[in-house]
Order: C-alpha cells, then structure tokens, then sequence
C-alpha cells in the first residue's frame, strides 16, 4: 500500500475552522487525521505541503518511522507547527491502519482497557448565580466532573487577572457548597496569571474546593510551577498546548504536574502520545486530554483513552450546558456520540469517523483570530 495524495480541508465549523487532514492510498484506504493548531492553519497548511513532497508513494504503515522521518527531516525540527501537521498525519496514518487490519485503532496501541471514556463538561457562565445553576444542571444529570471558568474569561478586549480573581474565588467556594463534596470540580484560567496572582486565587480558596486547577501559568518555565507548587495544594492540570515527550519531561519527572492535559492533535499523534501516556503511567499521573476541536480529535481522543491505564476524564464541548456545534452532523454523518457524561469505545475499523468530503471540499478557507486581549493598562496579556 502507498500514499498516492494528501488534502488539507480547513472547514469552517461552530465558531472557527477544524483542519481536516486526509491521507488516500492506491489500496482505495483513506485516513483522517486533525490539527489542533487553532487560527493558524495555513501555517499548518505549509508545514503539509513540504511533508507530502517526499511522503507520496511511501506505505502509510510505517507509522513510528515515517513520524521518525517527518520530525528529523529539517534542521530546525520540533515546534508547534511543525508537530501539529505530523499529529495531523499520524492519526490519518492510524485511521488507514486500523481500516486495512479491520480493527479499531485502539486495538493497535495493545487493545482496549476499558468499555467508556467519562467525560468532564465545562460551564460556560462566568461567575456568578447562571455558573452555579448550570453545574446543578449538569450534576443532576449524572455529571460527576464539571469545569468552570474565571471571570473575564469571555473578554474580547480587556481582562485584568487582579479584577478575575476576587469574584471569581467567591463563586467558586458557593459553587462548592451548593455541590457537595461528591463532584470533582476544577477551573481553566486559561494561563492569565502570573505566579503571585495565581497564588494569591488559590490562597482565596478553602482547602478542598477545587480538584484540579488547569494551566494558571504559562508553562515555558518550569521553574514558575516549581515555585507555585510550593504555594498551593490544589492539582495541577496542565499540558495541552505541549508539542512533544520533551515539553512534558521536567512536569513529569518533577512531579509538578498531577493530570497531563496532552492533545493528541498538538502533540505528535498517537505515536507520541503513547509514550507520554507511559512516562506518566510511571509517575501515578492521570491524562485530561484536551479536545476543543471536533470528531476526529475526539475519535482520536477516545481511542487514546480506551487504550491506556492512567486516565481520568476527557474534554466535551458538547454537554447540556455548552453547545458550541463543533460536531457537526453534516460534516461528520457518522462520529463516536457521547452516551450521557461519557462516550462508548467504538467498535468500527479505524477511528469510526466519517467525513462528508464533498461538502467540505469547496469550502473557502476563512481566517479566524482570538481576542488579543489587554490588561487594564492597555498592556497585552495571555488570550
């Protein structure tokens, strides 16, 4: 079996775009992968293009030694860019696989370990009495893990972390209260803050508020979380925006971190992931995956989940609560559906995805940018 083409289709899809990725073969087997790289696709885009020259014609399941060739085939290798277009490629490589084999993907990463996937849903309402009413809603409907998220988190101009925080502690302990004890409850501040402001939030909150406490900080220093561990003993949930094994190594191996937020999307796809999955395993750290894009990332995800023994709860963006229409049933006519609060392990050859191609085929691609967001002084801050 060889690769004869591979398309890039950035579609539009709920509020941005989800670039699809597809990988066809002279054997009539196609893959479909997905890049996480949000509002940069064409930077992914270009990154494929000079992949594709020299992977047409090579077999597609040479998974590990084509991800091998495509990271070490340039002198400036590793980065963003560059891993969310293998990600991309390996999981269309894996979807070809586990067609031709006749198995889900899963079954090549050892077999399943479980029979679902729980999931966490987010509430979108920032706090406030809205925030606590969802959660009941959710809670009532069997959701035993629930994210919230700050103050100032729907901003599209100003978003002054000292402003976030106050309100946001007050509505959380509420939160908590209202409850119980049973719910895991965690919050993304979407690393807004600095290491004193994320101190001072956490310092705020009675013991035995929050659960986890996803990515308060940028996380190119390890050092900055060393130092905030020292403050807190709220568990860390960081990870999603690391493009490889190295960017999760001094978080690993310094147990700073206690659930890795890998997106499969970002992170080099299943070939890499599994060795992330594995690292952790040995440092009693569960995965959170991220997953904020759309069927294929959550197909992928799913699988990654079911194959694994340390994981927790994976990312859904399409509960009770939460409607963003990243799972478009006219794009995506057949899609791994969530059950409840989690989603059923497939049984389907590959990922269990479906695309409708020529839909997407024709679309124009259309750019899309978050809000450059700016404290109150005017100086920029984290989106």
């Amino acid at each position: 079996m060889k690769i004869t083409d591979i398309r890039c289709y950035p579609v539009w899809v709920g509020l941005r775009n989800q670039l699809l990725v597809k990988v066809e073969t002279d054997a009539g087997i196609d893959g479909w992968g997905e890049s996480g790289l949000s509002s940069r696709e064409r930077a992914v885009m270009g990154a494929i293009d000079h992949f594709r020259e020299f992977l047409i014609g090579r077999d597609p399941s040479r998974i590990s030694a084509l991800w091998q060739e495509m990271y070490r085939s340039q002198y400036f290798e590793g980065g963003r860019v560059l891993s969310a277009a293998i990600s991309a490629l390996d999981i269309a490589f894996h979807d070809i696989a586990g067609k031709a084999l006749g198995v889900p993907v899963y079954e090549l990463l050892g077999g399943r370990q479980r029979d679902v996937v729980p999931a966490f849903a987010t509430v979108p309402s920032e706090p406030g009495p809205r925030m606590v009413e969802e959660a009941l809603h959710l809670q009532s409907l069997g959701w035993d893990c629930i994210r919230f998220v700050p103050a100032g988190q729907h901003a599209s101009d100003r978003m002054d972390p000292h402003a976030s925080i106050g309100p946001t502690a007050k509505w959380l302990v509420t939160a908590r209260e209202a409850l119980g004890s049973a719910t895991v409850l965690g919050i993304d501040y979407h690393h807004r803050l600095s290491v004193a402001e994320a101190a001072t939030f956490c310092q705020r909150l009675p013991s035995g508020t929050l659960d986890f406490l996803e990515e308060p900080i940028r996380a190119e220093t390890p050092g900055a979380y060393v130092a905030l561990r020292t403050m807190t003993d709220i568990p860390f949930a960081i990870g999603e925006e690391f493009s490889s094994k190295w960017q999760f190594l001094p978080y690993i191996e310094g147990d700073i971190a206690q659930f890795n937020r890998l997106d499969i999307c970002n992170v080099g796809g299943f070939t890499e992931a599994m060795k992330i999955a594995g690292w952790s395993e040995a440092h009693y750290v569960d995965l959170m995956p991220h997953n904020p894009l759309g069927p294929i990332c959550t197909a992928a995800s799913v699988h990654l989940a079911a194959a694994v023994p340390n994981f927790a709860w994976l990312e859904c963006r399409s509960s009770p609560v939460e409607q963003l229409g990243f799972d478009a049933r006219e794009v995506f006519p057949v899609q791994i559906e969530l059950a409840g609060t989690v989603y059923p392990v497939p049984d389907r050859p590959g990922l269990g995805v479906e695309v409708n191609e020529d839909l997407v085929r024709d679309q124009a691609f259309r750019f899309s940018e978050p809000p450059h967001l700016r404290r109150s002084d005017g100086g920029f801050t984290n989106w």
